[in-house]
């Protein structure tokens, strides 16, 4: 390895070549090998080794089911390199590997972030700033310039909107990244960054909100509860507020803990939003 470069990762796998030379390989088929990651390249060892630098890849993530034999795997990641090739790989821990790989090329670099943007509902006005990023299995951690540290929870976020706003005097894709900060108020935190910086953001955004994605078939009165836990009402005041018992009240929250959409924070007497519940929220005041 060169002066500085070091190893994220080096674990047996399968990788399955789906473009060669620009054009789709029809009958293509995962063979094993071994993977070494570092955070300068990749080696894919099999019959023969073959390197692949991180900056000769392009574009990262997404499907791309060449044949049945990609599109019957459940999980990979997909490298587009250069203009002509693509490389499907997997892992036997598909999730640590994405993130070692993620990692490879974000950490340390810099994004722009503008935090809080929105809390508790209300814009905040904050100005755009400069910070260093790095990611871990649980985690995006940002180091502002200002001197904050802000963490964004992978299984803390309930939703992800782009959109494109002018950041340093340039139309970049906004990410409106909606989680809690650690006194549990629900923030928006805004990232934006350079391209390649922008595809794994996606990736890791969306996954974390696909954890929470909330396809729930919730009675109107559960859909009244979660409303006013979000709206701030206590759970003490449930009951009179959607004009229920307390034992339905009590039964509704078993059945909310049991779904992850609130969590208990005193046995049976106190809950709160979870990012899941946060998200159910947002669908139902879309709804209206």
């Amino acid at each position: 390895m060169s002066e500085g470069e070091q190893k994220l990762m080096d674990d047996r796998g399968q990788f399955l070549e789906a473009v060669q030379s620009g054009r789709d390989v029809q009958d293509a088929d995962w063979a094993q090998c071994r993977i070494v990651l570092t955070t300068a390249r990749i080696a894919i060892v099999a019959d023969e080794k073959r390197t692949i630098p991180l900056d000769s890849i392009t574009d990262i993530g997404g499907r791309y089911d060449v044949n049945q034999n990609a599109a019957g795997v459940a999980s990979y990641v997909t490298l587009q390199i250069g203009d002509d090739d693509v490389l499907l790989l997997r892992a036997p821990e598909q999730d640590e590997f994405e993130t070692d790989l993620y990692r490879a090329f974000i950490d340390n670099t810099i994004l722009y972030v503008q935090h809080p943007a929105v809390k508790g509902g209300v814009v905040q006005g904050a100005e755009w700033q400069r910070a260093k990023v790095k990611l871990t299995d649980n985690a995006l951690q940002l180091a502002m310039e200002d001197g904050q540290y802000v963490t964004i929870d992978r299984d803390d976020i309930g939703d992800v909107e782009i959109d494109d706003q002018q950041v340093d005097e340039t139309t970049r894709r906004v990410f409106e990244v909606e989680h809690t900060d650690d006194k549990g108020t629900s923030v928006e935190t805004h990232l934006t960054g350079e391209a390649k910086q922008v595809t794994i953001l996606e990736e890791v955004l969306q996954e974390g909100a696909e954890r929470n994605q909330a396809n729930l078939d919730l009675s109107p009165v559960e859909q009244q509860v979660i409303m006013a836990l979000h709206s701030g009402v206590s759970p003490f005041d449930l009951p009179d507020f959607v004009e229920t018992d307390v034992e339905e009240i009590e039964a509704i929250f078993d059945r909310l803990i049991e779904l992850d959409v609130i969590e208990t924070l005193r046995e049976r007497t106190e809950v709160e939003m979870t990012s899941r519940g946060r998200q159910v929220a947002s669908d139902e005041m879309g709804n209206q």
